[in-house]
């Protein structure tokens, strides 16, 4: 695999004035995707690892299928689909759109090949380009914004579903050459406490936010405190040898029975054969390969069962009340005591592709943005006086809310201007192949 840029340029500058800021993002989320799916070989782009996991290629075809069905589809004059049998394969779970392929058979779509993909999504840009050469009205201009903030889920959504392909892969295939690690020693974990009270909850309404964030509410928040910065490998490694994957105290009953099911003993990518005298000769699978432990990282791809594990392993070892955050605490203290989410963190835009150390904690909390999703005590559940989309992206959201816990604050594979305090990530308590870990919290 070759390297190359992982952030686009700007859209051109014949841009025409009125339309020219719409017209640039759009420019660049596309272009994004282009340059994350630019180092892989057409066979890399082909093949599911897994049901949960789908193909870049479809990652390709489906953020296209996107615009072409809820924008130009409505808007363009004299529209014609580049090729009515896509509608099907490239629908992910629209049923007011119609049919899908199965998801677990994304992989067998060999044909249309990743030319025939790319062929379709210029072909869509240069009809979308030719759209906004004229003002947007709203209507237009809310869905355009939908489907930028879709395309960069699904640029995190391609990252994280390649991950798991490469490491499939016993020749451990580098995606991104340049390791961005070098001596750093993690600052010491601290807490920050936060008073109880009555909060607002949600987003408020300025800018773009999806339906699962509204409606505003208020929160009663119990006294409680969170740590400075996120549980690291080293902490992790600790509770590996602590016995925490063997002893059924720290689980709950479900966590135990798919621990043992699948024979689980360390967090995803994980293996034993490095350096015996090198954190236990423990390394884990990368994008920039497979690299020995950092004990000083983010720990990263653990599933909620294994941070609920770990929250009550702390708590038994420091002899303190720690459990998870909820999500109401969680935005509560990133909107008052965090660092601005927008601030220079380790989100897709900074190229580290992997979780980075604390090395200075500041005043309050840190790493509250980017890195790692953060893993709460929150089922997703919808908010009091939730309503969804009306038509087929009402579908986006809320028929997921079941059987999820809420992940907050965005990871190193998340483009920056895509996250805020308010958003709500959501996976089953078994989900390790995001890039997910842990930030305690304890009743004061």
């Amino acid at each position: 695999m070759k390297t190359q840029p992982l952030v686009s340029a700007p859209a051109p500058a014949s841009t025409p004035a009125h339309t020219s800021t719409l017209a640039q993002r759009y420019a660049q989320v596309r272009a994004q995707t282009l340059a994350l799916a630019a180092p892989l070989s057409e066979a890399d782009c082909q093949v599911q690892s897994m049901p949960d996991a789908s193909p870049t290629k479809w990652h390709l075809a489906h953020v296209t299928w996107f615009f072409e069905t809820f924008i130009l589809e409505r808007f363009e004059p004299g529209f014609q689909p580049f090729n009515p049998a896509f509608r099907v394969l490239f629908n992910s779970y629209y049923q007011g759109v119609g049919e899908q392929h199965p998801r677990p058979q994304r992989g067998l779509i060999t044909r249309p090949g990743l030319a025939e993909v790319k062929a379709w999504r210029a072909q869509v840009d240069a009809r979308m380009a030719a759209l906004l050469q004229h003002e947007p009205g709203e209507a237009l201009r809310t869905l355009m914004e939908l489907g930028l903030q879709h395309e960069q889920q699904h640029q995190e959504l391609l990252l994280t579903d390649l991950k798991h392909l490469l490491a499939c892969n016993p020749l451990n295939p580098v995606y991104h050459p340049q390791w961005p690690l070098g001596r750093v020693v993690a600052a010491p974990m601290g807490w920050v406490a936060l008073a109880g009270g009555t909060v607002q909850q949600g987003h408020s309404g300025e800018g773009f936010a999806f339906d699962n964030e509204t409606p505003v509410h208020a929160a009663l928040l119990q006294p409680h405190a969170l740590a400075t910065r996120l549980v690291t490998h080293g902490e992790w490694l600790a509770f590996m040898d602590g016995g925490g994957y063997q002893d059924p105290r720290w689980w709950m009953a479900a966590g135990w029975d798919w621990l043992r099911a699948q024979g689980i003993c360390a967090p995803l990518y994980w293996q034993q054969g490095g350096n015996p005298a090198q954190h236990g000769g423990w390394t884990n699978f990368t994008l920039h390969g497979r690299m020995p432990i950092d004990p000083h990282t983010p720990v990263v791809h653990i599933s909620w069962f294994e941070a609920d594990a770990y929250a009550r392993w702390r708590a038994a070892q420091d002899g303190e009340p720690i459990r998870l955050p909820t999500e109401a605490e969680w935005e509560h203290a990133a909107r008052t005591l965090g660092p601005a989410l927008h601030s220079p963190g380790n989100f897709l835009d900074s190229g580290a592709l992997h979780p980075m150390p604390l090395a200075h904690s500041g005043p309050g909390l840190q790493q509250m943005g980017g890195d790692v999703w953060e893993w709460t005590a929150s089922p997703y559940t919808p908010y009091p006086g939730y309503r969804p989309w009306a038509g087929a992206v009402g579908e986006y959201n809320g028929k997921f809310m079941v059987n999820q816990m809420v992940l907050r604050g965005g990871s190193c594979a998340t483009p920056r201007d895509h996250i805020r305090a308010s958003y709500r990530n959501f996976f089953p308590t078994d989900a390790r192949w995001q890039f997910s870990g842990v930030r305690l919290a304890r009743d004061v």
